[in-house]
């Protein structure tokens, strides 16, 4: 019996079959055999539409500069190019992105007036091959007028340094201070105070596969149908949107079968959509456009740089009173959505794993002339926890103290749960003290001291270092409006996000299949799915077919859609589970009356439909699919509306 096989175990006839769950069991991944035969279907290995356009993209040279004119004659004269689109066509095509914050600031697809960071977009060469378009690219004439270049939290700050956006008037861009519980009460009734300033860089993850989009306008609907390998989440989508100037019906964005990692850096393709959609308007022909590997590394996207000092309030024994903290968050040279979610996201969980109940922060937003920012792995985990383990560390070097004693007094008790953070968010349950006493245990730490010493007496350098990190996942999207006043979050109205939607049919054949509005990049969606799906309708793991393309133009789907935030199992994954369990609801109440009991008593299992009291009076599964589809005088009295039509997928949120 194989690996993919449903287990069944019969005992006397008169038994139930008894299946084993496929959830928790090891199994041959869906995705390996297209993956490992080389037939898997990455965004730029899809067929494109006659007549399609190949384009690529001028970039500044120049970090900060402003933008004089730009001469596309002699580009335009090469053979095979069809047209060159510049700033001036984003001004009578498009708009600017929508900013996270209120200030006075612009970011469009295009550089329009000032170009402010090396890479930026400044004009798009479309031509019959990408060749055609490269050779293209070197016939633009630009004129800049260098601008003094900001590169750092310190210059951004500095009176004087040269404003990226003059509108602003400044490079610190928003500041916000927020207070809970009575952190001046702690700090003045503290033993003693402790503080750390640290400085956390820009970083960049690199996935093998770089941004890729086609897109098409109809000029007769005024939309644009767009396929890139965007990964979410699609709260970007009204972004989009509103860029390239038409409701979000009329933007139908697609995602291919297969995605070659992201790590939250395919968020950033967005800007790329509404400059290749825009692309597809001026020329009047289908584009595409696939990002070379230095493209991506000069000009695609990175982790926030942070400046941040903490202050804590500390007793004698290294138990923490209260925090005092100061973020300056370096967001490049724009604010792209979502940002300054980098700064917000962990806005709900400031103390950590920690039972610190008094605290005040104050967050500051600076642009600098680097590449605009955006989801990194973890965006904006790193940067804080990075800080507030440091500060953790330094109680313990202050004090004389065990730094792992330190983290012991502060971890938040088993028994507090579920804890409501001093910034009002919720660790709904854990027990972190366990938690380290079993890292303690398993991680071998007194063999790991033993080692350190020894190699310490000869002269080597070992350390050993310690972190407690309770990490948000699935994205309550909620948070960003964190960064409006509170009269401007009333205003608002509350956000969530923290949902997901799947949709379950079946067929008349018996086949079911899942849809799920969650690009994978190697996780194994499709094997998860199949597994949970399985289990619920009592099939084998091969009945279930799972489809991951997403088509917002016909797919189920929300504004917290994608794959982000470690937000597949908990999020896209319950969502399945909680649609294919509603259709087998309604299936059961389908054959109830045919097995003489009632639906509650219906059960699934090895391919097989019977009743809890009698098993042997049994129906396949496939012949209960089929009696849901156009047979009225099956359905149950009272839904017969409901079941006139297939008992496809219910869709969760």
């Amino acid at each position: 019996m194989t690996a993919t096989q449903a287990f069944e175990i019969k005992g006397a006839s008169s038994q139930q079959p008894v299946t084993v769950p496929f959830v928790g069991r090891s199994m041959p991944r869906v995705e390996d055999a297209a993956l490992l035969t080389g037939v898997a279907r990455y965004a730029d290995d899809l067929p494109v539409k006659p007549g399609t356009l190949h384009a690529a993209i001028l970039r500044s040279p120049h970090a900060h500069a402003d933008l004089l004119d730009i001469d596309t004659a002699a580009a335009l004269a090469v053979p095979g190019v069809a047209a060159v689109v510049t700033g001036a066509d984003a001004r009578r095509f498009a708009s600017p992105f929508l900013v996270g914050i209120r200030a006075p600031m612009e970011h469009w697809c295009l550089a329009i007036d000032r170009v402010r960071y090396v890479g930026e977009p400044v004009a798009v060469v479309l031509a019959d091959s990408r060749y055609i378009a490269e050779d293209a690219l070197d016939r633009i004439e630009v004129r800049y007028r260098p601008l003094p270049p900001v590169t750092s939290i310190a210059q951004a700050l500095e009176d004087g340094s040269e404003p990226l956006h003059p509108a602003v008037g400044s490079n610190l861009v928003n500041s916000r201070s927020f207070r809970y519980g009575d952190p001046e009460a702690a700090f003045a009734r503290a033993a003693r105070t402790v503080s750390v300033e640290v400085e956390y860089p820009r970083n960049s993850c690199t996935p093998m596969e770089c941004f890729v989009v086609l897109a098409d306008y109809d000029g007769a609907e005024d939309s644009y149908e767009v396929l890139s390998n965007f990964s979410g989440p699609l709260a970007v989508h009204p972004v989009m949107a509103r860029a390239l100037n038409v409701p979000g019906s009329r933007l139908r964005l697609k995602t291919p079968p297969h995605s070659g990692g992201s790590f939250g850096n395919k968020q950033a393709v967005f800007p790329y959509v509404v400059l290749m959609g825009l692309c597809a308007r001026v020329s009047g022909r289908p584009v595409k456009w696939v990002e070379d590997r230095l493209e991506h590394l000069m000009a695609a996207t990175s982790a926030t740089a942070r400046r941040m000092r903490i202050e804590a309030a500390v007793e004698p024994d290294g138990r923490v009173l209260a925090l005092r903290m100061e973020q300056t968050e370096d967001c490049g040279a724009y604010l792209r959505a979502p940002e300054p979610a980098s700064l917000y996201r962990n806005h709900g969980n400031l103390t950590g794993a920690y039972d610190i109940p008094n605290l005040a922060v104050t967050n500051r937003i600076v642009v600098t002339n680097k590449t605009p920012t955006g989801l990194n792995r973890g965006f904006g985990g790193g940067q804080l926890y990075y800080g507030l383990e440091r500060l953790m560390n330094r109680v313990a070097a202050e004090l004389g103290l065990d730094p792992l004693d330190v983290i012991r007094r502060n971890l938040v008790a088993a028994d507090a749960m579920p804890y409501r953070t001093a910034s009002g968010g919720t660790l709904d349950s854990g027990d972190y003290r366990a938690t380290l006493e079993q890292a303690v245990r398993e991680g071998a730490l007194d063999a790991l001291k033993a080692r350190r010493d020894t190699l310490r007496t000869e002269g080597r350098l070992y350390g050993i270092g310690y972190a407690a990190v309770v990490e948000p996942s699935i994205s309550n999207m909620g948070y960003i409006t964190t960064v409006l006043t509170a009269g401007e979050r009333r205003k608002a109205g509350p956000k969530n996000g923290a949902q997901a939607t799947a949709s379950v049919a079946v067929d008349p054949t018996g086949g079911v299949s899942v849809t799920v509005a969650s690009a994978p990049q190697g996780q194994g969606h499709r094997t998860v799915l199949a597994q949970v799906v399985a289990d619920v309708f009592g099939l084998r793991f091969e009945d279930i077919r799972v489809n991951t393309d997403l088509d917002t133009g016909k797919d189920a789907w929300s504004i917290a859609s994608g794959n982000y935030s470690s937000r597949f199992a908990g999020a896209v994954a319950g969502a399945a589970q909680v649609a294919a369990t509603r259709l087998r609801g309604r299936m059961a109440a389908l054959v109830a009356g045919q097995l003489n009991c009632r639906a509650d008593d219906v059960r699934f299992a090895g391919g097989k439909v019977f009743s809890d009291a009698n098993p042997d009076n049994s129906l396949s599964f496939s012949r209960v699919a089929a009696a849901g589809h156009g047979r009225r005088e099956r359905c149950p009295t009272g839904r017969r509306r409901r079941c006139a039509r297939p008992p496809s997928g219910p869709r969760s949120r």
